[in-house]
């Protein structure tokens, strides 16, 4: 099968989309721990974006609260449960790992919420940054605490000043 790449210049950076022409698989961030770059033997369109780039568009914009682009994210059945639930956190609510394991119905599977919130392979399409520690504090996150903290303000609509993604 092949995989067709295509960057988005986002407020946060340089993003990495890749998709098999019919659905998103993965955005990568341009830094953290789940920074992310094309492979060699990708190959570069722009054409299967075109849905994704106008609704990040629109996210970015403040006005678009659900993506409804195809997604496929690939993933243990496990992974794609809490990937499926993180989809149901409302725009501009947090819940705590605790909060999206007992949503799943394993209240006692916290960390390995947490595992799976982690390794989402579609950051904010899938919006992991809306998960929180349950003291209420930023946790990790896969394109740096500021990535999250920028996504959060900008869906509370209070933009976190002075932040600067280069």
């Amino acid at each position: 099968m092949k995989t067709y790449y295509s960057y988005y210049k986002a407020p946060i950076g340089q993003l990495l989309l890749a998709g098999d022409g019919e659905a998103l698989s993965l955005l990568g961030f341009p830094r953290g721990k789940m920074r992310r770059e094309h492979e060699s033997e990708w190959i570069r369109d722009l054409g299967p974006f075109a849905q994704v780039n106008a609704e990040l568009d629109r996210y970015f914009a403040g006005e678009l609260t659900q993506f409804t682009v195809p997604l496929a994210p690939s993933g243990t059945a496990f992974q794609e449960r809490v990937w499926s639930a993180l989809q149901e956190i409302p725009y501009g609510v947090t819940w705590s790992y605790g909060d999206l394991a007992r949503h799943i119905g394993k209240p006692s599977a916290s960390r390995a919420v947490g595992a799976a919130n982690g390794l989402n392979p579609i950051p904010v399409i899938i919006p992991c940054h809306r998960v929180i520690g349950s003291n209420g504090k930023l946790t990790g996150f896969g394109g740096g605490l500021d990535v999250k903290e920028y996504l959060l303000g900008l869906e509370s609509q209070r933009m976190t000043p002075g932040l600067n993604f280069g």
